[in-house]
């Protein structure tokens, strides 16, 4: 009797043993033990705004436009006064972000057209797939434009890949390139969403496809004129650049975006709420061409510029609002920035620069879009985290976009390899604001490179154009080096290379290790 209670006592405890096996190897939402590690993570929204100008928000001193909801990101959270995205144009930024490399360390990162191929190689790792190894659900919701398929690029009408997924997204809902940009359609996951295959689509940007008429040669059909370029296939009352032909059923409306995307972004967060989440929201306001909701036509006062801007304000209200309706705002934690600096002219006759009213989207800082001046890439960054931030808080601390891959590695303890994200810095402290130091510099790029180090700003000379043709935007060219103190000299109107050449010579010296080093963040360079 004692020898069967003990056998039974020892199939007891190996029953009970196997139990817990199996019990831990469950899925992690019915694992109390993983569920509880989940439950410690904390969301992560990267909203990405286009060309949103430092002086575009009132937290960063906008008066002629309101933008309650960015406003309050920052009263609920840290404002950083220097945060910059690594170019002044949408492609390579994004690119600098998704792969914490510097895009200008390679060839095809340029501005790419709407059937560009991928140019995030998937065999490197991204910033998703830094989510994906910590356990998270992952979704890019938004603008793209940083190609898809393999070369020479997709074909609309099949499964399209590599893209989003191939990049450790687990759910895509993108526009392909930008607003002014052909294919006007949506791609959800591997294929062109409500594509009808008997009226299959074709895009080029060579020549015309298909006989759609063109802004070019029809501008009778336009309910929006372009100023230059932005004269070919029309869409929705509005020629973009590039040919389209095909594709109608699937076609999508300016004016329906933001609400579109807000509810897919309401979806995805509803579904996943009982695991940690990464939406990368890459919106596509206030780009051109700016034909917001009839919620906000009219709204700003300073036009469709202006009521672009309410429209971005109102899409980060909603994200918030979505959180805060689920109880998840206290463990979330959101980033907003934009992918470059404003631009108010960029192809269409829309009065924007009529309507300015007094308002100033570059801030107190030149340039824009398009140029290596201040204004180029100096952007709004906001950071709110509720459980880790503290509320009302600015900093002066230097930060890039591209040192969120290594910051997002950094909070989940993850080693990156020599290869994984070779320009990113590991900043949580600073993104925190528990740590005033940032960067100890920032590079930015548009036609060539410029550093900042300190209150020094010195621009590398090229053989550019100091304007973008047939437009008054500055680029920043110029063949002669260029050096400002952007401390005393926030516009950049005093070129003090003559008076400090050693201070040239020092910048200079250290821009050139970085150019020929391939990994800024393991290399000794001082």
């Amino acid at each position: 009797m004692k020898t069967f209670k003990s056998i039974n006592q020892i199939q007891q405890r190996y029953n009970g043993i196997i139990f817990l096996l199996l019990f831990l190897m469950a899925p992690s939402i019915s694992n109390p033990i993983l569920a509880q590690t989940n439950k410690d993570k904390p969301n992560v929204v990267l909203i990405y705004a286009d060309d949103l100008g430092y002086g575009d928000v009132g937290c960063y001193g906008a008066t002629k436009v309101k933008t309650p909801n960015i406003d309050k990101l920052a009263t609920d959270g840290l404002l950083f006064k220097n945060g910059y995205a690594t170019s002044a144009t949408c492609t390579p930024s994004r690119y600098s972000l998704l792969t914490g490399q510097y895009a200008w360390r390679r060839e095809d990162t340029g501005i790419a057209t709407g059937d560009a191929s991928l140019i995030i190689d998937p065999a490197n790792k991204s910033i998703a797939d830094v989510f994906k190894s910590a356990n998270y659900k992952t979704a890019v919701l938004g603008k793209w434009h940083l190609g898809l398929g393999n070369s020479p690029g997709p074909n609309w009408n099949h499964y399209i890949s590599p893209g989003p997924l191939e990049l450790g997204f687990d759910y895509s809902f993108i526009i392909p390139a930008t607003l002014d940009r052909v294919p006007t359609v949506f791609v959800k996951d591997h294929h062109v969403l409500d594509l009808d295959l008997k009226d299959s689509m074709l895009v080029s940007y060579t020549n015309p496809v298909g006989n759609e008429p063109t802004g070019k040669d029809n501008p009778e059909k336009l309910k929006m004129m372009y100023s230059h370029g932005h004269d070919q296939t029309i869409v929705n009352g509005i020629s973009r650049i590039g040919y389209m032909t095909g594709g109608n059923a699937a076609l999508w409306k300016d004016e329906e975006l933001a609400p579109i995307f807000i509810n897919e972004t309401r979806k995805f967060i509803s579904e996943n709420q009982g695991n940690p989440f990464f939406i990368y929201f890459p919106s596509s306001d206030i780009h051109v061409p700016r034909s917001p909701n009839k919620m906000f036509v009219g709204k700003s006062g300073l036009g469709a510029r202006g009521d672009a801007i309410l429209q971005l304000d109102w899409t980060v209200g909603q994200i918030v609002h979505i959180l805060d309706s689920l109880k998840l705002s206290d463990n979330t934690l959101i980033v907003l920035s934009s992918d470059n600096g404003p631009v108010v002219d960029d192809g269409y006759e829309d009065k924007a620069v009529e309507m300015l009213n007094g308002h100033k989207p570059s801030g107190e800082f030149r340039g824009g879009k398009y140029s290596k001046f201040e204004a180029g890439t100096r952007v709004p960054f906001i950071v709110k985290w509720p459980r880790k931030v503290k509320a009302g808080t600015q900093s002066s601390a230097m930060i890039s976009q591209v040192d969120l891959f290594a910051t997002m590695a950094q909070l989940f303890q993850q080693k990156l390899e020599t290869q994984d994200a070779p320009d990113s810095f590991p900043l949580l402290t600073t993104l925190t604001g528990k740590n005033k130091v940032g960067r100890d510099h920032i590079i930015v790029h548009n036609q060539g490179l410029a550093i900042i180090k300190g209150d020094w700003k010195y621009i590398a000379p090229s053989s550019g154009k100091p304007y973008l043709k047939n437009t008054n935007i500055e680029t920043g060219n110029s063949v002669e080096p260029q050096l400002y103190n952007i401390k005393q000299d926030a516009g950049e109107q005093v070129n003090l290379a003559s008076k400090h050449p050693e201070m040239v010579e020092s910048l200079k010296s250290l821009l050139n290790q970085i150019e020929h080093h391939p990994n800024s963040r393991t290399s000794k360079i001082n």
